[in-house]
């Protein structure tokens, strides 16, 4: 995984690569894992609606390169899914108070 300000290079099991835009990170205490919330960008953003949310676990590694990984049981997913909807609900909130 590369870092950039705000987007990573996703390397597919094909060797391809994907400019992604990162949602948000956070640690869990309870996997012991960093995770990672991101989405392709392409140059079709017309309808946010319908932007495909990508979930991994991360190691950070050396010259601001990491490593994804799979998230591995229904627990972790659970989890992201809550901290997911918690992001987009905080999200919300703040669009109606502008």
């Amino acid at each position: 995984m590369e870092h950039g300000e705000k987007q990573i290079t996703v390397i597919d099991d094909n060797g391809n690569e994907q400019l992604c835009e990162v949602l948000f990170t956070f640690e869990s205490d309870k996997f012991k894992k960093n995770y990672v919330l991101y989405y392709p960008i392409s140059g079709d953003q017309a309808d946010e609606e319908d932007v495909e949310i990508h979930a991994s676990s991360f190691s950070p590694g050396e010259n601001d390169e990491g490593e994804l990984s799979p998230i591995e049981t229904e627990e972790e997913w659970d989890m992201i899914e809550e901290m997911l909807n918690t992001f987009l609900d905080e999200q919300e909130e703040e669009e109606e108070e502008e």
